[in-house]
């Protein structure tokens, strides 16, 4: 169970903040006592306690709009929970994605984590009938020869001043070339590490 300090509030709550994993967004603040962190961390779902209710409140058991959990952490005072969680739709009661009113969007490069975390469940999984899948099953050869072919595409399209095709060939090119780090055991973020350790 994540350590947290019950005791330092009178009332024996303490804030949590819930994050969307994927884009990084706040998406709201509830409060927990102990048994709303242990009946959180037994679903996979974030309940609150209630301050208005009176009562553990899991979000979207009315609505839909759960909060799935991917993290729990306490800060350095261990008073302070972040909760990271892929929600399901809107996360206000106003029907906003967030209780800021804010869209819950991140950088268009954010995809590209979402996109290695997707390659890495269908290598954990193999799905039949999955593309992908197929990738993994041939190996290496396979891989290595369709980054080539999509490099050769991207470089034609650019040739061209074919913008279009060039951005659509650059996608593949980008796709394969994360299967082919995941298929040798690494992600986007190491060579995102390898750039960022040559800039100057």
């Amino acid at each position: 169970m994540t350590q947290v300090d019950f005791n330092k509030m009178s009332n024996g709550l303490v804030p949590a903040i819930i994050q969307d994993n994927n884009t990084n967004k706040v998406l709201m603040l509830g409060f927990m006592n102990e048994e709303a962190l242990t009946k959180t961390e037994e679903l996979g779902k974030v309940t609150f306690f209630s301050r208005t209710k009176n009562r553990l409140w899991t979000k979207g058991e009315e609505s839909g709009n759960f909060l799935n959990v991917v993290s729990i952490a306490s800060d350095c005072d261990n008073d302070t929970l972040l909760i990271k969680v892929n929600p399901v739709g809107p996360v206000c009661h106003t029907g906003s994605d967030t209780c800021w009113d804010e869209t819950n969007s991140g950088d268009d490069v954010m995809f590209l984590k979402h996109l290695q975390d997707f390659i890495d469940k269908r290598k954990a999984e193999m799905p039949e009938g999955s593309y992908t899948t197929s990738l993994f099953e041939r190996g290496t050869r396979t891989i290595t020869q369709k980054v080539g072919e999509e490099a050769v595409e991207t470089i034609i399209g650019a040739m061209a001043n074919d913008d279009e095709n060039f951005l659509y060939e650059g996608a593949d090119l980008l796709y394969h070339l994360i299967v082919l780090l995941t298929h040798k055991g690494y992600r986007i973020e190491d060579l995102a590490r390898e750039l960022k350790k040559r800039h100057k």
